[in-house]
This record gives C-alpha cells, structure tokens and sequence, in this order.
C-alpha cells in the first residue's frame, strides 16, 4: 500500500506529529513544499536539533524505504553509488575463456552486467520500490570534499546516475531527497541551489517541552520544566559545545531512570556529562554556577505560575 503525500502545510505538520516530531510552522511549509514539487530538502543546523530525525520520521509515517548514506571524509563513488563485483566478473571470465568465448564485445557485456553491479545508497534510491520512491538520507554532507558534492549534483537536479559501462540510470519516481549539514563548511552554492532550504535551530522553551512530553514522557512536569529552563540558559551561554535537542531528552530521561522529581545541584553535578560533552564546560557549570542557574530556572517558573 502506497501512503500518499500531505496535501497541506497543516497534514505535514500533523505528519510529523505523527511520528512523535514538533516541528514549528516554517518546517513543516518547508517540508511540504519539498515533498509536493519534488525537491531535495536541505538541513543545515547545530548537531543535535533534530534533522536527521525528519527522514527517520518520514520513512515512518509514509512507509517508505530508508536509504541512509553517511557522509565522511574521503566517501567515494564504490562507498555513495556502485561498485563492480570484480571477483564474479574474474569468474565469469575464466568460465568464458573455457568454454571458448574469443568475443571481447560480448564478453564485456556480459561482464559489465547488472548482475555484477553493487548498488549503493545513492543508486539504490533511483530503484522503484512497491511502496513508493524511498527516503534518501544525504547525512552530515559537510564532512565530505568537494569533488563528491560535484558529483551529487547530477543525482539532485535529474535523479539520475550515469554508469560509463551501462550508460545513465534514472529514477521513474524522483526519490525524498533529505540533506543534513552541521555546518562544519560551507556548502557550495551549486548543491544548495538544486535544494529547499531550511535552518533547524534550537527550540524555544515551549516547543522543546512540547518535545520532552512527547518523547520522554516518564518525566514528571516539574522536572521536564526545570530541565528545559536549564538547558535554555546553557544555550545563552558561551560554552564549547551547546546542548542540542539529543541532550535534552537524555538527561530527562537519565533523570527519569534515577526517580526524580526535580532539579538539585547534587544530581546536576553527577549527570552533566549525559548533557554536555566536553570537559571544560561540565568544569565550568558544576558548582555554584549549576546553583546559580536552577536558582534563576525556579524563579523564573515561580513567577510563571503566580502569574497565571
């Protein structure tokens, strides 16, 4: 069975609910408009807000096929697209040279067969599949070079791949293209230009939240209060790393695991490091300065609840 697309802002925002993801308004418009005119989506934003998760959800909630290539330094063509099988094709051709096969023409067809293709992510996204085009998860496109960008634009723009030995493969169906970058370099204008844009930031204290309730729901609401107010304050800070949406449900959920009810400088101190991941900044909170933000956090939250 073959899930239909949202027809509307509004169904791919009840979408992504769905599959347990808050999104704002500007997300779900730009996913919408993504998934109705075919276009690759890109997501560029902090670690941990989130983008990965909207081609996890996607897959989900439509029921389509996940193809996920993660991006490195040094990805190459055999790793994003295909390979040939040389093994099998150096049986193929000594079984052809025993039989007396003296046809290099025909032999070079038989070698250069789709039987001895290796389909990767990229090219195993252009293959129809029964419940629709899948979901291509580009992730992390940052950490590749140059060169493979350059090469992503023939798959982006034409949802096509060409194979010299077989000529060009295309999609009869254009793939859900999503593409992530934590902005660790610039991406070059000619990908972006072939994509849907969209910066992921941080949450504001109500969505985020919205976000624990949903995914964290062991978390009582004191708690989950306490812990958003926390982490919004971390995020005013100039640490190395802040901590993104990932971190905040980890440590409502380590919290959860340890049966509290609220935030006390004691358990902040042992449970910095499920929120924060390097050592200078656990170094810098613990203390009286972890003290000094709950201070601020509860008060904030007193003064929300007299005013209401």
């Amino acid at each position: 069975m073959v899930h239909a697309l949202p027809t509307s802002v509004d169904a791919t925002h009840a979408l992504l609910h769905q599959g347990h993801y808050v999104a704002d308004c500007s997300l779900a418009t730009a996913l919408f408009l993504a998934l109705k005119l075919h276009r690759p989506l890109f997501l560029e934003g902090e670690a941990g807000t989130g983008k990965t998760e909207i081609a996890k959800v996607l897959s989900q909630t439509l029921d389509r096929r996940l193809l996920r290539l993660q991006c490195y330094e040094g990805l190459d063509l055999a790793a994003a697209v295909y390979e040939w099988n040389y093994s099998r094709q150096m049986i193929e051709i000594r079984l052809a040279e025993a039989e007396g096969v003296q046809n290099r023409d025909r032999l070079a067809a038989d070698i250069f067969d789709e039987r001895f293709l290796i389909k990767r992510p990229l090219l195993q996204a252009l293959e129809p599949t029964p419940n629709g085009p899948p979901v291509l998860l580009i992730d992390e496109i940052d950490r590749t070079d140059e060169p493979f960008e350059a090469y992503l634009l023939e798959v982006l723009s034409d949802f096509q791949i060409t194979i010299p030995e077989m000529g060009t493969i295309r999609a009869e169906e254009p793939p859900i293209v999503i593409v992530t970058s934590n902005r660790t370099r610039e991406i070059h204008d000619a990908l972006k230009r072939r994509c849907f844009y969209h910066w992921v930031d941080y949450p504001d204290a109500a969505r985020e939240l919205a976000i624990i309730r949903l995914k964290a729901p062991g978390a009582g609401e004191r708690l989950a209060a306490e812990v958003v107010g926390f982490v919004q304050r971390l995020r005013r800070m100039d640490l190395f790393k802040l901590p993104g949406v990932a971190e905040t449900l980890d440590w409502a959920q380590a919290l959860t695991q340890l049966d509290r009810l609220e935030l006390d400088p004691a358990v902040i101190d042992d449970t910095l490091g499920t929120l924060l991941k390097y050592q200078d900044d656990i170094a810098r909170i613990q203390g009286s300065e972890a003290n000094r933000i709950l201070t601020q956090v509860r008060a904030e939250l007193s003064a929300a609840a007299i005013a209401s």
